[in-house]
């Protein structure tokens, strides 16, 4: 047998930028997250300070937000650090926690706008049952599932990871700990663990997508067959930001499937990871 050493820390390839380019990008993600925190967190604040808005749906924009803000969180300092002091290396641990949560809390925001979906078709299509159904405590069993979920599609595929030995290169080419890349600097042969991986991801994103898919046809249909324009047009007002705000991150997660395809040098799951992890929390405050 071969003896091997295994890798103790990693390298992080980001983006391939000059100095200058790279003291821009710096100054430039440093501002999107510094409105990233503080529009999630006046979300926090105003939903906290005002008790009309006390309902489900503000409950559930509530978590949304304290997702946003861990999810982006996990990636953008270490991707700071990089750009300010190029310093690209990564413990073995730190790499794979980071790769823990950024997973989990994507797991667990797509099951949470599933969850909202939900809300907004009980509000729609039985708005004299809402309250009646959307209790707090059925709001938070909601959540807890979310977070439970999460947790127990993630956790295989980081037990699998966690067991393996790296060898030979320890440079990721990516701007974080991306399971993906991880596993190509693996010493033994990953098919199973990329197999159970890509069926994990699928459970979650398909599972969820469904969700949404049949709370918003049974919306749509409501709406249509509803003889006021007054109330056609405030049952579709409460479903649009929603809407957008899962357009938007269920099309950045379907350009994560493009993998191995180039644009000008640069990997199309870095371009959509920068959208999931980076763009989306900036933009869903203000939607």
């Amino acid at each position: 047998m071969e003896n091997r050493s295994c890798v103790i820390d990693f390298m992080l390839a980001a983006f391939p930028m000059t100095l200058v380019m790279r003291a821009l990008f710096f100054s430039f993600l440093l501002i999107i997250h510094i409105v990233t925190l503080s529009g999630n967190f006046l979300i926090l604040l105003t939903v906290w300070k005002s008790h009309s808005l006390h309902t489900p749906m503000y409950y559930f924009l509530v978590n949304l937000s304290i997702l946003d803000i861990c999810f982006t969180s996990s990636i953008i300092p270490k991707f700071l650090t990089i750009l300010a002091s190029e310093n690209r290396s990564i413990s073995f641990q730190g790499c794979l926690t980071q790769c823990y949560f950024y997973f989990l809390l994507g797991s667990v925001e797509l099951l949470l706008l599933a969850v909202m979906a939900f809300d907004r078709y009980t509000a729609v299509c039985h708005p004299l049952r809402y309250t009646t159904v959307m209790t707090s405590d059925f709001c938070l069993y909601l959540t807890v599932g979310c977070w439970l979920a999460g947790f127990a599609d993630t956790i295989i595929p980081t037990f699998l990871i966690i067991n393996l030995c790296f060898c030979g290169s320890n440079v990721i080419d990516h701007f974080f700990c991306d399971a993906e890349h991880l596993l190509k600097l693996a010493c033994y042969d990953t098919r199973i663990i990329h197999i159970v991986n890509i069926c994990c991801s699928f459970v979650i994103v398909f599972g969820s997508l469904v969700c949404i898919m049949i709370s918003y046809g049974c919306i749509i249909l409501a709406i249509i067959k509803t003889s006021k324009v007054g109330r056609r047009w405030k049952s579709s007002s409460t479903c649009v930001s929603h809407l957008l705000v899962v357009v938007i991150i269920y099309g950045s997660s379907l350009f994560l499937c493009m993998r191995g395809i180039t644009l000008a040098a640069i990997d199309i799951s870095k371009l959509s990871a920068f959208m999931t992890g980076i763009v989306t929390p900036l933009l869903s405050p203000f939607i």
